[in-house]
């Protein structure tokens, strides 16, 4: 089974009692170290693990009065420490504090992303799988294109969302880096081995060079990523709101029996999830820009990018985490008529053959001048109404001087262009390590 992460989870981990609980356990290991070094007693290091405790409400009404988030959150610790709390966050700047617990939050998110990707991952392959061999016309510039199966629209979801994993992981592991080294970053206060002892408690990593802060291009990978991750979600999404489309109608979202689509019309089963999706993915890549516009911090630091963040964060990681279990069960759900496909793909009375045709005449010798001309002159009548490029060719004594008529039966066979749909799902298992299995 693959884990599930609720949106609840990762809404609390956003929350203003989570981050202290983080900022709490920075201190406390920084508290520990610094016992080892003999700098603090260890019956402070004892009071705080004894007594330590924050009160959410209280460190807001603090920091109210004081105009610092920090120091209230500190201000509120002593209040259950007592007179040993003085050696709580001795040397630190608050950005050893903000930052390590930031990246702590932002490496859980990342955990809990990938656990879902995995889950959506593993849905969209099943279906797939299912759906391999399932014909369907493919579509370029929004017409008809050549024949394709509706599994491959599917494997091709599948190598995407397993490339965003990929990105995931690689900036998961790249923004899970904080820094407990000082107000610039060079232990004058603080030494190598309290960030070195925080970092190992948290499982993250130092910051190679620290200034005030963690560099933020790390963060707006993160974001950047996030971002890919949505577009690539909308580009899904787009295709189910486009194959929905009445006079399409290949595919339709999931529609609960006590669901209603319009006030006004009854009839309407409107793509509302994918809908909600597209418009999801606009704001999540907008805190990727935000992100980047964060890189360009003053010196060793400013404060500019503390209230981008704050906003960018939670709604980013938030937001995507909804969008994976929204895209989840669409397609879980998705409705698939095949019967529908089958008759787009025969609706344009075979043009959908014309670059097979153009192929074997050019094959045979026709010049590709010549091939293109009579094929063209004959797709675009049968495109207008009558008979079908089939018939249109076969009555073509042109055509007929070049091909037999079992070759040009071949021409409009569609297996053609499937024969090579095992070998594309097999690439696809490969490189994304799934089992091309329909049982699974």
């Amino acid at each position: 089974m693959i884990p599930r992460y609720s949106r609840q989870e990762m809404t609390a981990l956003w929350s203003d009692q989570a981050k202290f609980r983080l900022w709490l356990a920075v201190e406390t290991a920084a508290l520990e170290q610094m016992v080892k070094e003999g700098i603090a007693p260890k019956e402070a290091y004892e009071a705080v693990r004894a007594k330590a405790a924050f009160d959410t409400s209280r460190v807001l009404q603090i920091e109210e009065e004081v105009k610092h988030d920090v120091i209230a959150f500190l201000t509120n610790v002593a209040e259950y420490v007592g007179p040993l709390s003085r050696y709580v966050h001795r040397g630190m700047t608050s950005n050893d504090v903000l930052d390590t617990a930031f990246a702590a939050q932002l490496k859980q998110a990342g955990e809990m992303l990938i656990k879902e990707l995995d889950a959506l991952i593993a849905v969209v392959w099943k279906r797939a799988v299912e759906f391999k061999v399932t014909p369907c016309i493919g579509r370029s510039h929004g017409i008809h294109a050549e024949p394709i199966t509706f599994g491959l629209k599917l494997a091709s979801w599948v190598a995407e969302l397993t490339r965003a994993k990929a990105r995931l992981c690689a900036a998961t592991k790249e923004v899970a880096c904080g820094k407990v080294s000082g107000p610039v970053g060079t232990y004058a206060s603080v030494s190598p081995a309290v960030e070195a002892h925080v970092m190992q408690q948290l499982g993250l990593q130092p910051e190679v060079v620290a200034t005030q802060v963690v560099a933020r291009d790390r963060h707006a990978y993160f974001f950047t990523v996030l971002a890919l991750l949505a577009s690539s979600i909308e580009r899904f999404c787009v295709e189910v709101r486009h194959l929905q489309r009445t006079e399409v109608r290949e595919v339709e979202e999931p529609f609960g029996s006590g669901q209603k689509g319009s006030s006004a019309m009854p009839h309407k089963r409107n793509p509302i999830l994918s809908e909600n999706l597209t418009g999801l993915a606009r704001l999540v890549r907008s805190y990727a820009l935000a992100a980047m516009e964060n890189v360009a911090l003053w010196h060793e630091r400013d404060i500019s990018h503390s209230s981008v963040e704050r906003v960018i964060a939670p709604d980013a990681c938030i937001l995507t985490d909804f969008m994976l279990v929204r895209l989840r069960k669409v397609v879980e759900g998705m409705r698939v008529h095949s019967d529908r496909m089958l008759e787009n793909l025969e609706s344009t009375r075979g043009v959908i053959f014309s670059g097979s045709l153009l192929l074997a005449l050019t094959d045979r010798g026709m010049k590709r001048e010549d091939a293109y001309r009579v094929v063209q002159t004959h797709a675009l009548a049968a495109w207008e109404g009558g008979a079908g490029l089939f018939e249109r060719a076969r009555s073509d004594g042109e055509i007929m001087a070049i091909l037999s008529e079992k070759e040009l039966q071949a021409v409009f066979d569609i297996k053609k262009h499937l024969q090579h749909v095992d070998l594309i799902f097999a690439r696809v298992a490969k490189e994304c390590a799934l089992r091309l299995s329909e049982e699974q």
